[in-house]
């Protein structure tokens, strides 16, 4: 066991609060699970959804420790090869996407012959915050022409956008507003943001219209859940999400300071996303307001290590990088936070690392794993620095030896010298001396 920690390398604190949310899924995940063991005439047996996860988790530290092991700025060059296949996948997903687990939307597509489904869109979200950190990092010594950013920057931008946003609003504008968010901090003009965010509604209003337009068309079919949520949202009116919220809101009314217990949750069995959407509520109906505080806490610890990775790292593509993949995971854990008690309408947005699933769990991974990868670039400069102080020092102590040496010949060299002449005038002084020598 020591000698693996010894081999990961990188941010040992990332790596820590990585392991205590696996480790911590574990248990609602395991108690989460019973209401689906009992889907389809089920046993109850929740047994295989923890061996299920415990398999996801697993395979998610193994990507984690592939991923680190590869040079962050290898991924500029993927990032452009990624782009053209994201958006296939994308177009397939709006085609033949399937329903997971009871969910009312196709943003899953199957890998045929393997039978593992993924959501689509967190690999483009991935891929797309990458090639945005390449394009920033590469102009940050150029003035921006709008007109060109339009072209290379923008436009992947927004096509991944309108691949993803029939089937995901909610995940679409996540997206929009994390590169937003990445534009700004990579120094792109304030001005032609505000361009950016005016044609951006502009195109979600045009595309609303086309919707009420074609009320048919299947490209529209989420429009009118999308409205609906947001109406009983803001005016407080039952909906078709209403249900989930109420039992979400009673499981934390349930839960109190302390919790009910570990698997003592009651609003489970009624909670037809308890193992992943809503798996806060669960959370804190078993563990109280201490876990769920423990919770946020440890999202906010990863939070600000990401701050400070992306401030140690001394490339510009290295701070967009954790800038852009690091900050989208937590956002998205506030977010799943906020639905369950009712501060959001319901978005459908999981809780990075402990909500079930193999798709979202390994997405987060790979980010983690580029995040990491960098962390470790720096620990390796830090390290060559250190090193190459050590053999300076040696160096310098071995010149400052040899120094003292020569110095110390020169110095006995010097009084043999001395001890020589002052024989030869002490025998020409002495008058017997001077007979003797006639």
């Amino acid at each position: 066991m020591k000698e693996l920690i010894n081999n990961l390398k990188g941010d040992k604190v990332i790596w820590t609060f990585v392991a205590l949310l696996a480790l911590f899924s574990f248990m609602p995940v395991f108690s989460a699970s019973s209401n689906l063991a009992y889907i389809g005439q089920g046993t109850g047996n929740t047994i295989s959804y923890l061996l299920k996860h415990l398999a996801h988790i697993f395979i998610g530290l193994l990507i984690i420790f592939g991923i680190h092991k590869v040079p962050f700025h290898y991924y500029r060059g993927i990032s452009l090869f990624l782009l053209p296949v994201v958006w296939i996948l994308l177009a397939i997903t709006m085609i033949k996407g399937t329903v997971i687990a009871g969910a009312n939307a196709s943003r899953w597509i199957q890998i045929p012959f393997i039978g593992v489904s993924f959501q689509t869109s967190t690999v483009a979200a991935i891929v797309l915050f990458i090639f945005v950190a390449r394009y920033l990092s590469k102009k940050r010594e150029e003035e921006i022409d709008f007109k060109t950013s339009l072209i290379e920057l923008w436009l992947p931008v927004f096509i991944t956008l309108a691949l993803i946003l029939p089937a995901n609003f909610s995940t679409a504008s996540l997206i929009f507003l994390m590169v937003l968010m990445l534009t700004f901090v990579g120094q792109y003009p304030l001005k032609y943001l505000a361009y950016i965010i005016g044609f951006g509604i502009a195109a979600l209003l045009l595309f609303i219209l086309l919707a009420k337009a074609f009320p048919e068309s299947r490209l529209f079919s989420r429009v009118e859940t999308w409205k609906s949520r947001v109406e009983n949202f803001s005016k407080n009116k039952p909906g078709e999400d209403d249900y989930q919220i109420e039992k979400a809101k009673i499981a934390i009314a349930s839960g109190g300071i302390y919790g009910l217990g570990p698997g003592k949750s009651v609003q489970k069995h009624f909670l037809p996303q308890s193992s992943s959407d809503f798996i806060y509520a669960i959370i804190v109906e078993e563990y109280g307001l201490i876990g769920g505080f423990g919770v946020l806490l440890l999202y906010l610890l990863l939070f600000f290590r990401f701050v400070i990775a992306a401030h140690k790292a001394n490339t510009v593509f290295g701070k967009l990088l954790v800038v852009g993949l690091g900050f989208p995971m937590i956002f998205q854990a506030m977010i799943n936070m906020c639905v369950a008690v009712e501060l959001l309408p319901v978005t459908g947005q999981t809780l990075p690392l402990i909500s079930s699933g193999g798709s979202s769990i390994w997405m987060t991974c790979i980010a983690l794993g580029i995040i990491i990868n960098v962390t470790k670039k720096e620990e390796e400069i830090a390290q060559e620095i250190s090193d190459k102080a050590k053999r300076d020092a040696a160096l310098q102590k071995l010149i400052d030896k040899q120094l003292e040496d020569e110095n110390n010949e020169e110095n006995s060299i010097s009084t043999d010298a001395e001890t020589e002449n002052y024989s030869i005038e002490d025998n020409s002084a002495n008058p017997m001396n001077a007979v003797l020598n006639k």
